[in-house]
């Protein structure tokens, strides 16, 4: 349990949580291997949980489009995250559909899956805990927002037709 508690404090969505606002944490969590190029979860799937990255590197992709001929659809990696990184965090602000498929690119990745109903009821219990929590998240997304925005402007900028 010691050694889980010191991964949490190092990962950023639980920065500056007290050890007994870990140790909370610690029980919620299960851990889940995942084979190199095993799929954890399908773009449009549900989403209930919450995941950390202790071992490996997870890739987030999206479809590209419609499927081939074949029934194939194209992804394209979005992001590779590694390890303290988390995924997911929109499970907690709704149970919407999942926006990208996550996919183990190590062999030996392992998370950390912590479900979204008890997380949330632990938010609501410990509100000092929910709105640390909560800051982390959005700090955490803004900044992903900010890298995908950043893409999307390279990539309307680099592919204009020059006049």
């Amino acid at each position: 349990m010691s050694d889980l508690i010191t991964f949490l404090k190092q990962s950023d969505v639980f920065y500056q949580f007290t050890q007994t606002q870990l140790e909370l944490v610690a029980n919620l969590c299960q851990e889940k291997s995942y084979a190199a190029g095993e799929t954890i979860f399908e773009e449009n799937s549900t989403s209930k949980e919450l995941y950390i990255i202790v071992q490996g590197e997870v890739n987030i992709l999206v479809n590209a489009g419609p499927a081939n001929p074949k029934g194939k659809t194209e992804k394209i990696t979005l992001a590779a995250l590694r390890r303290g990184q988390s995924f997911g965090e929109v499970a907690l602000c709704d149970e919407g559909l999942r926006s990208a498929t996550a996919q183990s690119c190590n062999k030996d990745t392992r998370l950390l899956v912590i479900p979204r109903d008890k997380l949330i009821m632990l938010c609501e219990t410990y509100p000092q805990l929910g709105y640390r929590l909560m800051y982390n998240l959005a700090a955490d997304l803004a900044l992903k927002i900010r890298n995908t925005d950043l893409r999307v402007r390279e990539k309307v900028l680099y592919s204009r037709p020059k006049s």
